[in-house]
Order: C-alpha cells, then structure tokens, then sequence
C-alpha cells in the first residue's frame, strides 16, 4: 500500500513537472499555430512575396516554415537554403569581429578613435551657414571615441534636410565600392559632423569607420579579418558579400511596394550589383548575404555568451558588454530609435530596457537584444527564454509592421 501510494505521487510529480516544463515554453502549439497563419498572411495580403523564420529555443530547433516565393517571376519558393541580402544585420557581425581586439587589448572603449585613424583628427561640427550660405563649423568638444561609432552617437551625417550637408554628400565618393576603406574614410571627413559626438543618437555610416578600425588594429583586411575570424570558426559558409555563379540560384529576388502599394519585383542586376560583383570595399555597415541557418549560428553563439559548439568567439563578460545599454538618459534626441520600442542601444545592436508599453509597440522580453534589415529583414536574442528568431523577408522600403506582427505572433499580442 505504501509502495502504490509513492508510484502514485512520483508519477503525480513527474506529471506537475512536465507540464510546468511546458507552461514555461514559449514557442507551444498555440505559438506555432499564430506564426503560420502570421506568414501566410504576409504572403495573402501581398505585403511580401515570400517569407520564412526559423526560431530556436533552449538550443533547440523549435520552429521553421517557409512561405511563397523567393522568386516569383520564376516561381521559386521560398525555402531553407534561399540566400537574403541581410543588409544592416551585417553591423552586429562587424561588431563582433571589432570586439576580438577588444578582448586582445588593441583598444578601449573610450579611447578616441582619432588615435588609431588620423584621417578624423581635423573633423569639425557643422553649426549653420553665414549669409553667403557658407558653411560655419564649430571644433570637437569632445573626441569621438569608439564607444560613439558603435553605438551611433559620433555625429556622422548619413543624409537627411540639412541642405548644405546633402550637397558636400552628394559630392563625396561614398558609393564607389571598388575604393578601399582607407580611401572611403578620406571622403566621409569632407562632410562635418551635424552634432557633437556623444550627444545624440542618429543612425549612420559609424559601423564603417568600425571596419576600418579593424584593418587598422589587425593588419587584415576586413573582409579577410570577418572570414577568418567570425564566420569560418562558426561554420557560417553561405554568409558572404560575394555570391558565386553556382549559388545565385539560391538568392531570393528583391521586391518594393510601389506608390500605389503594389508589391513589384526588382531586378535581380539592380538590387544584387554589390553581391554580385567581387568590390574592393566591404562594408560593416550592410552587404553580407545569409541564410536562415547560417545566421542562426550567429544568434545562438551570442546567446551562448560567446560559443557555438565548442568553438569560442567572445568571452562571456564581452557579450555582456555588447549587450548592455550604452546611451546614457542624457542622450534624449534618438531619431527614430524609440520606433524600436522601449530600447536603448548596446555595441551594435538594440537592446530591450522595458516591456512594451502598450499593444501597438514591439513584443519582446527585457534584456533581449536584436537588429533588422532594409530588406526588413530581423533577428532577436532573448536570453530570458533561451529564445533565438530569424525572419526573412526581401521588400523595400523598410516595414516595421512585419515585425511588429510577427513578434506578436510568437510571444502572443499584450493583453492590456
């Protein structure tokens, strides 16, 4: 009798256990019935062509589906293996690479990056034009450190309604990609600052000036340092700027919404010149290619803190370190960084700082970190959940409501 009475309450136990287990999973049967139906309503509604996710959860595959058209002119389906231009998610690649030398003591966070790169050193701050129309620049009140060119807040000017900036833009070399980035550094420093670095938050070409001071610290190239470094330790062989012949087939087309929100395919030679082409300039800022798989690798080893498979990329406090919010509340103007939800900035990516604060901002844990894609495309570390989501899409312009939805499908929407 006592013997049955403990079988009884182990099994009783063993029960409670799995089912907590399984309360505390995110991605359920509930979650997986939401993600589908959300990407099979992108793919109706002709917000895309074609879309796919993958989602990991405690190191484990828990998530994949593939929906309409990588092609569509072709009839090709969206699938595992299509290769995406992954355009900004390039940046927290270039951060890792940049952070190796950090951990090998080749520079400090707050050192001025002028140190390393003296094509900077006679940057002034742009303050007005006089009423010639010339324009009036101020010096540096501070130097810009390396902090500010991975957090975006050096002051850089990446376009925008400051007329006399556009026009010494339009007129510096920044698109030739067959110039070095020692050569590019020589045309950016023609165009001022628009703020004092370290006072604001304005997305730009910072993460270039990052791959420079790769090249600089390393004596590699940045393109060679990536490989050899980042991408061939995480065995991540389909991640690339340049796309050879044989995988081209792979490549998912580019797509646009047009005036009249029509969904139109792009061609393939304008909106795959760059990997297409072997250029002398690789970006930090955008330009690899990636698959699902191949960028997963990339998020589970920062959610590893570091590792994949034994192989160590970063250590630990690191990652950490990256991760962490690096605006301070002093910096209040952030352009369009609050669209992101309640966030800061880290060392190339967003970082969660508090849940969202209504039903229309972005789903998420605090303490996640996360980036996207002009393609639309994002990926997101959630170390609350032991959670890791890729989602891949190919439409321009940039659209905000495809994550908004699809973070709502896998978390479930804020009850409020």
């Amino acid at each position: 009798m006592i013997r049955r009475s403990f079988k009884f309450s182990a099994f009783v136990f063993g029960f409670l256990i799995l089912n907590i287990a399984q309360a505390q999973t995110t991605i359920d049967a509930e979650a997986k019935r939401r993600i589908d139906s959300t990407l099979l309503s992108f793919v109706s509604e002709k917000m895309v062509a074609g879309t796919s996710a993958l989602i990991y959860e405690d190191g484990k595959e828990v998530y994949y589906k593939a929906v309409g058209f990588a092609d569509k002119e072709k009839e090709v389906p969206m699938a595992r293996n299509t290769i995406v231009q992954i355009y900004s998610m390039t940046k927290p690649v270039a951060g890792v690479a940049l952070m190796k030398l950090f951990e090998q003591g080749k520079f400090k966070l707050d050192d001025d990056v002028a140190k390393y790169i003296p094509e900077l050193k006679e940057l002034k701050v742009y303050k007005g034009t006089d009423n010639y129309g010339k324009i009036i620049t101020e010096p540096l009140k501070n130097p810009i450190t390396v902090r500010d060119i991975t957090r975006h807040t050096a002051g850089f000017y990446n376009g925008g309604d400051i007329e006399p900036l556009n026009v010494l833009r339009s007129s510096a070399d920044l698109g030739n990609n067959n110039i070095t980035l020692s050569e590019w550094i020589k045309e950016l420093v023609k165009i001022p600052l628009f703020f004092q670095p370290g006072t604001q938050w304005e997305y730009g070409p910072s993460v270039n000036v990052q791959a420079l001071l790769v090249e600089r610290l390393s004596g590699e190239s940045f393109g060679n340092y990536v490989r050899t470094h980042v991408l061939d330790p995480l065995n991540m062989s389909k991640t690339r700027y340049y796309v050879p012949v044989e995988d081209r087939k792979y490549m998912s087309a580019g797509y646009r919404i047009d005036d009249g929100g029509e969904l139109v395919q792009l061609k393939d030679e304008q909106v795959h010149d760059y990997n297409y082409h072997d250029y002398t300039l690789k970006h930090g800022t955008y330009g690899l290619t990636s698959t699902l798989d191949d960028y997963m690798k990339f998020a589970q080893m920062l959610l590893n803190r570091g590792s994949l498979n034994g192989v160590q990329i970063l250590n630990p406090e690191t990652v950490e370190l990256m991760t962490k919010n690096q605006l301070s509340e002093n910096i209040t103007k952030r352009s369009w960084l609050p669209s992101k939800g309640q966030v800061g900035f880290g060392i190339d990516f967003a970082v969660r700082l508090r849940p969202p604060a209504n039903a229309s901002e972005n789903m998420g844990e605090v303490g996640e970190f996360f980036w996207d894609g002009a393609a639309s495309t994002l990926f997101w570390v959630d170390p609350k959940n032991r959670l890791t989501a890729v989602f891949f899409v190919q439409v321009f312009p940039f659209n905000g409501k495809l994550h908004k939805r699809f973070r709502d499908a896998v978390y479930g929407p804020l009850q409020e």
